[in-house]
């Protein structure tokens, strides 16, 4: 049992301080108020899942006015007003307890709470506490100054792709597209700007999150869906600025930052673990019906990968877009495309290889289930009472009413029928950032304020499922859109629509930050798409491209491959003899490291220690460590560094303290230091503590890679 934290709340002549584990999180003085309130109204547009907000504020004001009284019970009652503007209460206290969020909606969720993914009460860290009384009245504006030492590190707010430490930027937080290319300074990112408004920013992202870390080792999270933005520009404050007040400020405090991810991730909820099968191999990503994925299965098996898994996302039919290959967005098998499905997964499940397939959280107009979902009246309903279309791209889709109780109990039924009934033990839970602004929903919270909540709700809906079906320990889902609280139901993120290129904000070197960025908040388990997936404009994905990315996700808990959305354009695994050779030779190290992922894992579900992490999180006194976004620790044996730039045949690297052993030279270095090393294709720079006791299984895994 850890020591109680300690809270200090300091009165000073014009206002106070507030201390907690002697590191300072906010003061307050008349003459420099740590909150403010104001009035405003938003408009949030959307076009096919690229959100626009706009915001008009008409009022501001300062609470400078305070009051503080002890309430007898070890916390604090206190108020901020204004004179003539609102008057704000609060109730300061630490208390032992889990995040408990919107989703938590009646008493299944409350006996769920001793359930794989979601965390034992008694594990769930001490925190803070800053729980805001009601709101007043018409006051829909909220700032909070939070200080912040000069040059401070901050990590988190989600899942970010272009910085790990988000110090001197400012972060929107807001469910939506990734965004092409994510840097307006790209040609790329110019030309989905002029095509369709996609081009994004360094701050779009799938999976936001108002929570940070920082290097005084705090935690930090507001308890809020609404839209918000994470300043952390500032040179001695961090500024949070929320569309609705929220009903709480949350504060941690750990002696290191592995604790302080293992707490952030016993608040949020511990992530399940993935089955086992899925460290063992590759999973192939396929398109084109039953006959040609076992074609490209064979020829893979043939050439020495090992297949764990086929990842056929067009099990349910396809469409034809300008955007290139989709799906159809009907979530039962397409008869004509895969025929008796059920008795191929059975038949491949012999073999040591599970399908695996995809679905959203939403159906197209044109097929079936939209039908039924409509004549059920469990769909996302417009202002006008009728089931709400959107744009998807081309052709418009409606949306299951997850606030609905019989919309949630629906779409179930439908993953436990049209999916795991048909024996298929996986799939990608796509989206979850599209609901629009503007819709109604059945349980009467404003959309505005349910947009971020969506992925959660999916998430909860695609865990029950799997409880339900009694195969959480055979199937896995993996999704890309989140918010505070997915972790706790979702066993596996993937970091979304990377382009099939080496740019740095939306190529291969972003999915190590997206990792990283997750890890702060006590998120263990994520992968990325292997070759990349958006082919647009001039991009087309290279052999070197999938070979390096190969590489990398050799070091991931899933190594799954993706055609890409223009399939034609990119070189493919089995695009030519020498990429399938290298595909089986990084298959053979994945599979070759099992047992080592298969430990980290269960540390992982059982702690909350992420897989993958930041140097620093295993050596604090490495300063040089603090500014690498482009390699990381595969737990706490392996260090990786990806070779991330085309052509590349060095990698120059830094090692942190301790004796590390070359995974392909045998050569042994000491800590603390920058090198370079030969980095030719099929030999990704890693090394392993030369006295980790998967010492030897190491060794193995790279032989069995080399033969």
């Amino acid at each position: 049992m850890s020591k109680p934290l300690r809270v200090d709340l300091t009165t000073k002549s014009d206002g106070f301080e507030l201390r907690l584990e002697g590191k300072v999180l906010f003061r307050h003085s008349q003459h420099r108020p740590w909150i403010e309130a104001g009035r405003g109204e938003a408009e949030y547009r959307m076009h096919r899942g690229n959100f626009k907000v706009e915001d008009r504020v008409f009022e501001r004001r300062c609470l400078p006015e305070w009051s503080a009284e002890e309430d007898g019970a070890g916390g604090w009652k206190l108020a901020f007003w204004s004179e003539g503007g609102p008057r704000l209460e609060a109730k300061l206290s630490v208390r032992r307890a889990r995040r408990v969020g919107p989703e938590d909606r009646g008493e299944k969720d409350a006996a769920a709470s001793g359930q794989a993914g979601a965390p034992d009460w008694d594990a769930a860290p001490e925190s803070l506490f800053l729980d805001f009384g009601p709101c007043p009245e018409g006051w829909n504006r909220w700032r909070f100054s939070l200080y912040a030492e000069p040059g401070e590190e901050v990590w988190g707010c989600g899942e970010q792709f272009s910085y790990f430490n988000l110090r001197g930027k400012a972060f929107p937080l807001w469910t939506s597209e990734q965004g092409v290319g994510r840097n307006k300074k790209t040609l790329i990112t110019k030309a989905a700007d002029l095509a369709e408004g996609a081009g994004g920013d360094y701050w779009w992202t799938f999976y936001p999150q108002p929570s940070y870390t920082t290097r005084r080792k705090l935690r930090v999270h507001a308890e809020t869906t609404a839209w918000a933005r994470f300043d952390f520009s500032g040179e001695d404050w961090f500024l949070l600025e929320f569309h609705a007040l929220p009903s709480a400020l949350v504060f941690g405090s750990a002696e290191s930052y592995a604790e302080l991810a293992c707490q952030n991730a016993r608040f949020f909820g511990l992530q399940p673990e993935p089955p086992s099968w899925v460290h063992e191999g590759v999973i192939l990503g396929i398109q084109g019906g039953t006959r040609v994925c076992l074609d490209k299965l064979a020829a893979a098996r043939a050439a020495g990968v090992p297949v764990v898994g086929i990842w056929a996302q067009d099990w349910e039919g396809v469409r034809y877009t300008s955007f290139g290959k989709r799906l159809a967005w009907n979530w039962e098998a397409e008869p004509a495309l895969y025929p008796d499905l059920a008795g191929t997964c059975a038949r491949l499940k012999a073999e040591g290889v599970r399908f695996l397939a995809y679905a959203n959280c939403y159906l197209a107009c044109d097929k079936p289930l939209f039908a039924e979902a409509e004549k059920l009246g469990v769909l996302v309903r417009d202002r006008s009472g009728a089931a709400y279309r959107f744009d998807a791209g081309e052709f418009d889709a409606g949306i299951p009413d997850l606030t609905n109780p019989a919309g949630r109990e629906w779409f179930k039924n439908v993953i436990k029928r049209n999916i795991l009934g048909l024996g298929i033990s996986g799939w990608m839970a796509d989206f979850g950032e599209y609901l629009p602004a503007d819709c109604v929903l059945w349980d009467g919270t404003p959309a505005e304020l349910a947009h971020n909540l969506w992925p959660v709700l999916w998430a909860k809906v695609n865990r029950e499922a799997l409880e339900e079906a009694g195969a959480v320990s055979e199937a896995i889902f993996f999704m890309r859109a989140g918010y505070s609280g997915t972790q706790r139901y979702c066993p596996l993120m993937w970091a979304g629509d990377q382009n099939v290129d080496w740019s740095a904000d939306d190529g291969i070197p972003s999915v190590i930050p997206a990792a990283l960025s997750l890890a702060m908040l006590g998120h263990g388990f994520h992968h990325s798409d292997l070759g990349g997936y958006t082919t647009l404009f001039f991009l087309k994905r290279s052999k070197e491209l999938l070979l390096r990315w190969a590489e990398l996700s050799a070091f991931t808990v899933m190594m799954r491959s993706h055609e890409g959305n223009r399939p034609a354009s990119n070189h493919q695994f089995d695009s030519c003899p020498g990429t399938l050779a290298g595909l089986a030779a990084m298959g053979r190290l994945k599979a070759g490291m099992a047992p080592y992922f298969k430990m980290i894992s269960a540390e992982c579900a059982r702690l909350g220690a992420p897989l993958l992490r930041p140097l620093f999180m295993e050596d604090e006194g490495d300063e040089e460590s603090y500014g690498i976004k482009n390699q990381f620790m595969a737990g706490p044996d392996l260090l990786v560094a990806p070779v991330l730039r085309k052509g590349a045949r060095t990698r120059r690297l830094r090692l942190i303290e301790g004796s590390w052993v070359h995974l392909w030279s045998g050569k042994e270095y000491s800590g603390r230091t920058w090198i370079e090393v030969e980095a030719p294709l099929g030999r990704p720079p890693a090394f392993y503590r030369r006295d980790s006791a998967f010492a030897d299984c190491f060794r193995r895994a790279a032989a069995s890679a080399l033969r």
